[in-house]
C-alpha cells in the first residue's frame, strides 16, 4: 500500500516548511492529541499539563454554548440531562442499538439515522458532541505548535464499522479538521510500540478502551505492520466494568429510588473505586443521595474480581477467535501490547498474562500509546519525513457481499481481507428483457440475506433488453485505507454505470457482531444445506419458467399431448416448488428437463431454418 506523499517522492519538506499535523485518539473517556517533534512522539498538554482531556460535553445555554472536558465532568452530577458521556459509544447507532437505557440520564431522541440526545441547546447527535471534543484537541494543538494544522490522523476502534467510521469523519470535519486518515487503534499502538522499541515478529494487540474492545494480531518486521487477523467487540470496555460495581452499590445499599443525579452521582464514585482498586486492596465508595441517604461502603479486590470475570470472559473469546483467524497459537505470540486505561486492572493484566503465557508488555502508556502512534503515522502522511519505510496493512473486520436470487448473499470481500482492496466479481440478469439491476450491499458471515446486515442499495439502469443471462455486469467493492466501502456496477458491454458510497444509517452492535461471527460457525452446514436449497429453486424456477413461454411460443412443433405433458411437467415443478424438499425439488426438475429435451432440439432446427430462410448457400 503505498501512502500518501504531500512533498516531493523521496524528500521531506524543508526544515522551515514542516507541515504541522497530530494523531488523535478520540476515546469514550478521555481524548488526547500527540505530534512529532524532533523526530519523537509527544503527547500535547492542556494550559495546566493535563494531557487528556475527558470526553466529556456540557451544553449550556440555548446558544449552543459548551464547556468540554474537566469542568463538564464536574458538573455531571449537578446537570446530568446536558452533560455528555461516552459519545463515542453512540456514534452510527440507532436507538434500538443502544444496551441498558434505564442507567443512562439522557432524553434520546430516535431520529432517522443516528440517535440524538434532547439537550437545552436542541436535539444533538454524537457527531456534533464528538466534534466539540475535537475542537478543543485541534485549539491546543494549534496553540502548541504555533500554526494551522494541515491534517491529523484519528484512530478509532479495528471493530467500527462504515457507518462508525463515517460518522467520525464527519465530526472531524465539522471540528475544522482535514483527516489524512482514520487508523485502527490497535495498528496504531503497534506503530508506536514497533518503532520506538524495533520490534519484529508476531504481536497480539489488546486494547479494551472505555468503551470499546479490540484483539489484533500483527507481523512487524522492517517497518511493515501487517494486520493478520482482529475481532473484538464494539460495546465492551471500561464503563461496564463501573456499571458492574453500580449495581453491586444498588445491591448492598438497598436502593430502590434514584433521581438522574443520584445515576451520575453513583456511577462516577463506581469509576473512582474501579481506579483505586489497581494500586490498593480496596476502596471506600461514599455518596449523598437527593433522597437523604448516605451511601457508605467498602469494595475489595476480593468482592470486585468476581463481579467482573464474565465481563473479563467476553475479551478472551475474541482473543481467541482472532488466533484461529490467523492460523496461530498463543504460544506463537513474541509480545502483547496492552492498549487503553482499563488495561491497568490488575485481573484484566493477570487474565491476558495467563492466556498468553507471557507478562503483557506495558513500559508505554496504555492511555497515550494509541496516540503516540497516531501522530507518527500523520507525519509521515504530511510528508515530514524523507524515508517513507512504514507500510501498514490493515484487514476488513467482517465480509462484504451482494444479494442473489434466492436471498443468498454472495461475499465479494472475505472478512481479514488487506485494506485499501478494490475485488471485483461479475453477475448477470434472472429474466428476459431486463433493463435494471437492484443490487443489495450486505455485510456478514452467514450464507442467507437474513442473516446478515444491510448495508445499502442502489440500482443500475440502462441495461440493454437481453435474454435472462446475455448481460454481464461486472460490480467492483472498493474499501479505501480508513475501511470505507464504495460499490460500482458496469455493463461492460454498453459502459453505462452506477455508484455508491456506503454510507449505512447506523452501524452494527455488539449482539449483531458476536452473532454474524458466531452463528457462521455453529450453522455452517445448515446454511450450506439452505443454500443449495436456495439454489436448486433459482435454477428450477427459471426452467419452469422457459419451458412455459416456450410452449406458448412454438407450441406448433409439438402435439396436443406433447404440450399437456410438458406443461403438466412444468406444473409439477411448480408444486415442488412450494415446500423446501430438495429431492422432490430435484425429481421434478430433472424430469422437466427430459420432457422438454426433444422439443429444444425442435426449436433449435426451427431457428436455424429460419435463419436461412431468404439466403444462399454461397451467401453464408
Amino acid at each position: 500500500m503505498a501512502l500518501l506523499q504531500l512533498s516531493e517522492p523521496g524528500m521531506s519538506t524543508a526544515p522551515h516548511q514542516h507541515r504541522l499535523a497530530v494523531g488523535i485518539d478520540l476515546g469514550t473517556t478521555n481524548s488526547l492529541v500527540a505530534t512529532v517533534r524532533n523526530g519523537l512522539s509527544v503527547v500535547l498538554n492542556d494550559v495546566h499539563g493535563h494531557a487528556l482531556l475527558p470526553s466529556v460535553v456540557r451544553y449550556l445555554d440555548a446558544e449552543g454554548r459548551s464547556e468540554v472536558g474537566y469542568s463538564a465532568l464536574d458538573k455531571a452530577s449537578v446537570d446530568p440531562h446536558n452533560t455528555l458521556i461516552s459519545a463515542k459509544r453512540f456514534m452510527g447507532r440507532g436507538l434500538k442499538d443502544l444496551p441498558d437505557l434505564a442507567m443512562l440520564p439522557y432524553h434520546f431522541v430516535d431520529a432517522p439515522g443516528m440517535v440524538q440526545v434532547r439537550t437545552v441547546a436542541g436535539a444533538k447527535s454524537p457527531v456534533e458532541i464528538s466534534a466539540e471534543i475535537l475542537k478543543v484537541l485541534r485549539a491546543r494543538a494549534e496553540a502548541s505548535l504555533g500554526g494551522e494544522l494541515v491534517g491529523a490522523v484519528i484512530t478509532v476502534p479495528a471493530y467500527f464499522d462504515d457507518a462508525q467510521r463515517q460518522a467520525t469523519k464527519d465530526a472531524a470535519r465539522l471540528a475544522g479538521l482535514t483527516v489524512l486518515r482514520l487508523l485502527n487503534e490497535p495498528t496504531a499502538a503497534a506503530i508506536a510500540y514497533g518503532l520506538d522499541n524495533a520490534s519484529e515478529g508476531v504481536f497480539a494487540v489488546y486494547d479494551l478502551g472505555g468503551g470499546t474492545f479490540d484483539i489484533s494480531i500483527l507481523r512487524l518486521s522492517r517497518g511493515v505492520f501487517e494486520v493478520l487477523a482482529t475481532n473484538g467487540d464494539s460495546a465492551l470496555g471500561g464503563d461496564d466494568f463501573d456499571r458492574r460495581i453500580y449495581c453491586w452499590m444498588l445491591e448492598q445499599a438497598a436502593i430502590s429510588v434514584l433521581s438522574d443525579h443520584d445515576k451520575q452521582l453513583l456511577l462516577a464514585r463506581a469509576r473512582e473505586a474501579k481506579e483505586a482498586l489497581t494500586d490498593h486492596p480496596s476502596a471506600h465508595l461514599s455518596a449523598m443521595l437527593s433522597s437523604g441517604q448516605f451511601v457508605d461502603l467498602t469494595l475489595t479486590e476480593a468482592v470486585f474480581t468476581p463481579l467482573i470475570e464474565s465481563l473479563v470472559g467476553k475479551t478472551l473469546a475474541p482473543t481467541k477467535k482472532a488466533l484461529r483467524d490467523a492460523g496461530l497459537k498463543a504460544a506463537d505470540i513474541q509480545g502483547v501490547v496492552m492498549v487503553g486505561g482499563s488495561t491497568r486492572m490488575p485481573r484484566i493484566q493477570a487474565a491476558v498474562g495467563e492466556f498468553f503465557g507471557q507478562t503483557p508488555l506495558t513500559n508505554l502508556d496504555p492511555d497515550k500509546v494509541v496516540a503516540l502512534g497516531a501522530a507518527i503515522q500523520a507525519n509521515l502522511l504530511a510528508g515530514n519525513r524523507a524515508e517513507a519505510d512504514m507500510l501498514l496493512l490493515d484487514v476488513v473486520p467482517l465480509s462484504l457481499g451482494l444479494e442473489t436470487m434466492g436471498g443468498l448473499a454472495e461475499k465479494i470481500v472475505p472478512r481479514n481481507t488487506t485494506i485499501p482492496c478494490a475485488q471485483a466479481q461479475e453477475f448477470t440478469t434472472y429474466k428476459d428483457g431486463q433493463t435494471a439491476m437492484n443490487l443489495h450491499v450486505v455485510q456478514g458471515e452467514r450464507e442467507r440475506v437474513a442473516d446478515c446486515r444491510s448495508l445499502a442499495q442502489f440500482v443500475l439502469r440502462g441495461i440493454p433488453p437481453m435474454v435472462a443471462g446475455a448481460a454481464r455486469i461486472r460490480v467492483t467493492f472498493q474499501v479505501d485505507a480508513d475501511g470505507l466501502l464504495a460499490v460500482t456496477a458496469r455493463e461492460t458491454r454498453t459502459g453505462v454505470e452506477a455508484h455508491i458510497e456506503v454510507k449505512p444509517s447506523y452501524g452494527l452492535h455488539d449482539a449483531e457482531i458476536a452473532r454474524m461471527l458466531k452463528e457462521s460457525n455453529a450453522n455452517a452446514l445448515a446454511d450450506v444445506a439452505a443454500r443449495q436449497l436456495s439454489e436448486l429453486k433459482v435454477d428450477a424456477e427459471r426452467l419452469r419458467d422457459a419451458s412455459v413461454i416456450a410452449v406458448h411460443a412454438d407450441g406448433a412443433l409439438l402435439s396436443a399431448a406433447e404440450q399437456t405433458t410438458i406443461l403438466a411437467l412444468a406444473e409439477a415443478l411448480a408444486v415442488a416448488l412450494q415446500g423446501d424438499d430438495a429431492a422432490l425439488i430435484k425429481r421434478a426438475n430433472e424430469a422437466l428437463n427430459r420432457g422438454t429435451a426433444e422439443f429444444a432440439a425442435l426449436r433449435m432446427d426451427a431457428s436455424v431454418r429460419r435463419a436461412l430462410t431468404g439466403h444462399r448457400l454461397e451467401d453464408l
